[in-house]
């Protein structure tokens, strides 16, 4: 620990595992994370089965509220606001944590900053949200994307403007905090990646395949929901432009909204069987899914930071990214792989092309996505975290009559 003392902590947050998603992975993985170091970590989460219950996992003890189903979103769920601020308030009340720690803006992150507040215990927030992500759900018109974009945005700022200390996972996500209209200090500190648990290991790809269902070929990864947002669909099309020339397939983990959309333009492109759909894969086979391949795609335009990216790198495959919001910091052109711009289809397949083409290419490749990936290592973000707590216990911020007022 970079603390001497035993921390209470709450974290607040509106989605939690089981729920599929790069905010509910971090906040898992922090959530455990700390409590290996020895503190007591409390999380307030939206209860998966509806109703309301307390437990213990893996030393973080989880305050799952009463929830119902979002209409928009099957795989997830929203915390009922009735009586939920009465249950933020007895929860603070009954463990006095040091240090609230939000993950958003939304119905459980408000009543935890509320009862903070209230409390005066300091509150760190950190922002995972973009609309963009979900434009896909709404199905607004997009001739309101600007508008309901600027809305949700300035709702955001509002409530972040109540926390004590702000974090996002990457410069240009801080930058887009700011830019959105945050008028404080953003800092940017990684969501982490566990570099022994995802570690490459080529001598087995061959038999992960096979675990897998997958053919013995050049394997394209992609891991997340199969939502719109991630666009799968284009590096489906750059891999139907790469398959006269080679033997390609890519493996797809992961559910969503659009698997059967997604499984339909497969066998429209001719590809149905160079797709493979491996469903949910639960989290402790996670890394060998990454292992089996020979280099990761992500067409997505909506990322903070992308887990997803960061466990790839850590496993030592070359990635293939669109050159959009963060994915860039992940991305040395030409050392650990490529840039493409959104939505070019063909040169998304000459660079397929060309990180496929040689076996030496690949190989220096995922050396580089491994030396890069180090400074994301999950212990230096915990350290950080750490810091941060103990920095708003040893001197307390000086709250202006804004702040004050927005938090009665």
């Amino acid at each position: 620990m970079t603390t001497d003392r035993v921390l209470r902590i709450l974290i607040a947050t509106d989605t939690y595992p089981p729920d599929v998603n790069g905010a509910g992975y971090f906040t898992h993985r922090l959530a455990e994370g700390l409590a290996r170091r020895g503190h007591r970590v409390h999380v307030l989460c939206p209860s998966e089965r509806g109703e309301p219950y307390v437990t213990v996992n893996e030393g973080v003890t989880e305050h799952r509220v009463r929830s119902g189903r979002i209409p928009v979103h099957d795989a997830m769920r929203f915390a009922l606001p009735l009586g939920l601020s009465g249950h933020a308030d007895r929860l603070v009340s009954r463990l006095d944590p040091d240090v609230v720690h939000v993950q958003g803006h939304f119905t459980v992150s408000r009543a935890a900053i509320g009862r903070a507040r209230a409390a005066r215990i300091p509150v760190v927030l950190t922002n995972h949200f973009m609309p963009d992500n979900l434009y896909g759900y709404v199905r607004l018109p997009e001739v309101f994307h600007r508008a309901t974009g600027a809305l949700a945005w300035r709702d955001m700022v509002r409530i972040a403007a109540m926390a004590d200390h702000v974090t996002t996972p990457t410069p240009r996500a801080a930058r887009l905090l700011l830019e959105k209209g945050f008028a404080r200090q953003v800092e940017d500190i990684s969501c982490g990646i566990d570099l022994e648990r995802f570690h490459p290991r080529p001598e087995e790809r061959t038999a992960l395949r096979a675990e897998f269902g997958l053919p013995d070929r050049d394997t394209i990864a992609f891991v997340g929901r199969l939502d719109v947002e991630k666009r799968i669909d284009d590096t489906m099309r750059a891999l139907a432009r790469i398959v006269p020339e080679r033997d390609a397939q890519l493996a797809l983990a992961g559910t969503g909204q659009r698997e059967q959309e997604l499984r339909d333009l497969a066998a429209e492109l001719g590809i149905a069987d160079r797709v493979h759909f491996l469903g949910f894969v639960p989290d402790e086979a996670l890394p060998r899914v990454y292992a089996a391949a020979d280099c990761f795609t992500i067409a997505s335009t909506a990322e903070l930071q992308s887990i997803a990216t960061l466990e790839a790198m850590s496993t030592g495959l070359p990635v293939l990214a669109a050159d959009a919001m963060a994915l860039p910091h992940l991305v040395e052109e030409g050392g650990n792989g490529f840039l493409f711009p959104p939505g070019d289809i063909s040169r998304m397949a000459e660079l397929l092309l060309e990180v496929l083409g040689s076996p030496e290419r690949r190989r220096s490749m995922g050396e580089a996505s491994r030396r890069l990936v180090a400074r994301h290592d999950h212990h230096r973000s915990l350290e950080r975290f750490e810091a941060v707590y103990e920095s708003l216990l040893v001197s307390p911020p000086v709250r202006s009559k804004v702040q004050r007022t927005m938090a009665a």
